[in-house]
C-alpha cells in the first residue's frame, strides 16, 4: 500500500528527471527528461512516519537516513517547482489525502510520539560557520569572490547609506545582534545608536565592544523586548531591523508596525531587511519544526498593505535573492568543514538535519521565488530627501550627509 501511495504521487511529477530506488530495490524512473537526481529509499516508512505531511516526511526521514538523494539538492528543488502546480488540486491532493488516511490507521497501533527534543544550540554551534561579526542573515555581495565577512561589512553599510544619518541622530536597531551596525553607524557616521536585544549573550557582548572601543557615550544596547520600549522618553530618526520580522509571527505584524510608527519621529526613515515569498500561505513544517519554529514569512504584498495603516511611506525596495543564496552558499561551506566537530557537538541526525536547510534554502532562493527584501520608508511624507540613489552606490567611506529641513 505504501510503495503505490509513493508511485502515484511520484507519477505526478510529468516535469523534469529523476529515479527512485525503492526500499526493496526496484528503480523507477519519472518525469519526461534525462534523470539527474536519485531518492533513495534505505527502508519502508515507519510506522509513526507522518505520511499526511510530505515535505515533514521527507525531510525527517533524510534525518534519519531512512532515505538519501543522489545528486543536486538544487535538482530536487527545481523538480518541486517545476511540478507545483500538479498538486493544488486533482490527482496530488487525493494521494496526500489517501497518505493521511493510512497514517490515521497506522496511529491506533502505535504509541503517541514523544515531544521533539529541542537542541540548545549556542554560539559554540553558530561561531562554526558563521563569520566574524556572527550575522546571522543576508551578506551583500559585490562580486563574487567577496569572502563571507565582507560580504556581511557590506551589508551593514549599505543599510546605513540607505538610512542617510546624520550627526546627533538617534537610531535604534530592532534586533541587534552583536552590535556590528549599531557601532559602525556610531563610528562612520556620529550618531547616537541603541541596540535592543534578547539574548543575554549578544548583550553582554555588545556591551564589552562599546567598552572597548569607548562609544559609551553614543552606543548603547538593552536587554528586552522591542515593545516595551517607552515611545513618550525614546523618540528616534532612524530605525532598521534586519533578519527579525519574519520571526515575530503574523499575527504581531500590525503590532511591529504600531511600534514603529510610534517610536519614528515625523519624517523619520526605516529599513525592513526581511525574508519574504511570493504569495502567502502556510509555513513549510519540517523548517517550523525544526528551524525557525514559530516564524512566518511573509509575502511582499503582505507588507505593502500594512504600510498605508501607520502612514508609512515606502521610498525604496531592493532585492537581495541571489545574495542571500550565495550567503547560504558560505555558510554550508563553512559548515562542511566542521561536520564532524558538529556532530561531536550534538549528533549525526543534527548534522543531516542542518546540512539540508542550508543546502535546501540556497536552493529555493534560486528557484523558488523565495527572497529577501530591503524596505525603506518613510513615516509620513518627507520632501527632503535626495531626489537620486546616488548616495546608496557611492564609494566605501564616502557618505552624503542632506541638510535636515523641518518636515511638515
Amino acid at each position: 500500500m505504501q510503495k503505490t501511495l509513493f508511485k502515484t504521487l511520484f507519477e505526478n511529477f510529468n516535469r523534469g528527471g529523476f529515479k527512485v530506488v525503492y526500499w526493496d530495490g526496484e528503480e523507477e524512473k519519472y518525469g519526461c527528461e534525462e534523470p539527474k537526481a536519485r531518492i533513495i529509499f534505505n527502508k519502508p516508512p515507519s510506522l509513526n512516519s507522518n505520511l499526511e505531511d510530505p515535505v515533514m516526511y521527507f525531510g525527517e526521514a533524510y534525518m534519519n537516513e531512512d532515505l538519501d538523494f543522489e545528486g543536486s539538492i538544487y535538482e530536487i528543488i527545481r523538480i518541486l517547482e517545476l511540478n507545483k502546480h500538479n498538486f493544488n488540486g486533482g490527482m496530488g491532493n487525493k494521494v496526500i489525502s489517501a497518505f493521511k488516511a493510512l497514517n490515521s490507521v497506522k496511529n491506533k497501533k502505535c504509541q503517541k510520539e514523544n515531544i521533539q527534543h529541542h537542541y540548545d544550540l549556542g554560539n559554540d554551534f553558530f561561531s562554526l560557520w558563521l563569520d566574524e561579526t556572527m550575522n546571522y542573515s543576508c551578506a551583500y555581495f559585490k562580486t563574487p569572490e567577496d569572502t563571507l565577512h565582507q560580504a556581511q561589512i557590506q551589508k551593514i553599510d549599505h543599510i546605513l547609506k540607505k538610512l542617510q544619518l546624520k550627526p546627533g541622530e538617534r537610531l535604534l536597531d530592532i534586533g541587534s545582534g552583536w552590535g556590528w551596525l549599531i557601532i559602525r553607524a556610531a563610528q562612520q557616521y556620529e550618531v547616537e545608536a541603541l541596540g535592543i536585544t534578547l539574548s543575554e549573550e549578544q548583550y553582554h557582548g555588545t556591551k564589552e565592544r562599546i567598552k572597548h572601543l569607548g562609544l559609551e557615550k553614543q552606543v548603547d544596547v538593552e536587554l528586552m523586548d522591542y515593545l516595551d520600549l517607552n515611545e513618550k522618553n525614546d523618540q528616534f530618526d532612524k530605525i532598521v531591523s534586519v533578519g527579525m520580522f519574519e520571526h515575530v509571527g503574523k499575527e504581531n505584524f500590525p503590532s511591529y508596525m504600531k511600534k514603529v510608527e510610534k517610536l519614528l519621529k515625523q519624517g523619520g526613515l526605516s529599513m525592513l531587511h526581511t525574508i519574504t515569498k511570493p504569495r502567502e500561505g502556510p509555513v513549510n513544517s519540517w523548517m517550523q519544526k525544526y528551524i525557525f519554529p514559530g516564524g512566518y514569512v511573509p509575502s511582499l504584498r503582505e507588507i505593502m498593505w500594512l504600510l498605508p495603516d501607520y502612514d508609512f511611506n515606502l521610498i525604496h525596495a531592493e532585492s537581495l535573492r541571489m545574495h542571500y543564496a550565495m550567503t547560504l552558499d558560505k555558510w554550508h561551506e563553512n559548515f562542511n568543514r566542521y561536520r564532524e566537530k558538529v556532530e561531536e557537538m550534538f549528533d549525526r541526525r543534527f548534522v543531516r538535519m542542518w546540512d539540508l536547510y542550508l543546502r535546501g534554502c540556497a536552493a529555493s532562493f534560486r528557484l523558488s521565488g523565495l527572497n529577501v527584501y530591503q524596505l525603506l520608508f518613510s513615516k509620513g511624507l518627507n520632501n527632503h530627501l535626495p531626489l537620486t540613489l546616488e548616495h546608496i552606490y557611492a564609494r566605501e567611506k564616502e557618505h552624503v550627509f542632506v541638510y535636515k529641513f523641518p518636515c511638515r
